[in-house]
Formats: C-alpha cells, structure tokens, sequence
C-alpha cells in the first residue's frame, strides 16, 4: 500500500479541515467575529508552515517539492530517538540549521497562539499546548520512512514555543504597565 502525500495537497487538506472547524464555531456561537477570525488566521499559517517545513524535504528535486510518501509494510521498523540531546551534539552537514530552524520555526506557536486563545493566559499553559502540538507532529512521522522522529526535536520545537511566550507575555506586561 502506497501514498503519495504532495505538499500543495496537504495544504489543501490542512485548508479544508480548518474551514470546516471554523463554519462549526460559527454556528455554534451563531455568527462570526470577523476580527478574531483574522487574528486565527494566524494560527493557521503557523499550522501550515510547520507542516510543509516538518514533513517535505528542504532540497528541492526538478523545482518541485518531493512528496510524502507513505509505504506500508516498508515504513518499518519506526525510525525514532528517545535518547535525549544524542543528535544534538552530532556535528553533521546541516546541524546547525536543524537546531535553529526547529526552534526558530515554533517561535510564532508561543506568540501567537495565546493572542488568540484566551484560556492560553500563561506561560506554562502556551509551553505545554505547544509542547503536545510538537509531540503529535513527532507522532505522525512514523508513519513516513523518510521522516525521523527525535526526542530531540521535540525539545528544541518547545523551546522555541517557550521563547514565543516569554516575549509575548513580556510585551503584554509592559503594555499595561504603560
């Protein structure tokens, strides 16, 4: 059994499955804030960013992104690390900008998801929803061969999402103070 997962179509995907969420809110709150829902686009665009980022290939092959394949019974035995900071002190081509792309990548989960989420009012709370965001993402690499799935990424995403929330917070606090 084989899919081919292109990146224009899980976008399309991620894209349908998003407008379907959002006409069920606005029927529940029975009628649509079009200001928030600006301010959830956001969310929306961090989403899609991460997934093109997380799940295709950086190298482009032809001028076209390679697609996602998903192969079963091949994509066995699951390729993972649980050992914590193992790839982090491999010195590999590229090292330096997996480190700082995955962390740099969920900066915007920690800024903008509390400014759209009110029940995200700390920081911790911003930390542990990004870090179970981080942890599904990690997840559903194994079903992909091609993919790997890294303790280490899951810290370095959470860090990033720890640093979005320490600047957001920080702003917010210094704009009442004033």
């Amino acid at each position: 059994m084989v899919f081919h997962i292109s990146c224009f179509s899980m976008v399309v995907c991620i894209t349908i499955m998003w407008i379907v969420v959002r006409i069920a809110a606005w029927i529940r709150h029975r009628g649509v804030d079009w200001k928030y829902e600006a301010k959830l686009l956001t969310v929306y665009i961090c989403i899609v960013v991460i997934a093109r980022f997380v799940y295709f290939p950086m190298q482009r092959v032809n001028g076209r992104i390679p697609d996602l394949i998903f192969r079963y019974p091949d994509n066995r035995p699951l390729r993972y690390n649980l050992i914590p900071f193992v790839h982090l002190a491999d010195v590999y081509g590229g090292w330096l900008l997996n480190i700082i792309g995955n962390v740099l990548m969920f900066i915007p989960v920690g800024i903008f998801w509390p400014m759209c989420f009110k029940k995200l009012d700390t920081v911790g709370k911003v930390i542990l929803v990004g870090c179970g965001f981080s942890l599904l993402i990690e997840l559903t690499q194994l079903l992909f061969y091609i993919r790997y799935t890294d303790v280490d990424d899951l810290f370095l995403n959470t860090a990033g999402v720890a640093i979005g929330a320490v600047l957001y917070f920080a702003v917010l606090r210094r704009g009442k103070r004033k």
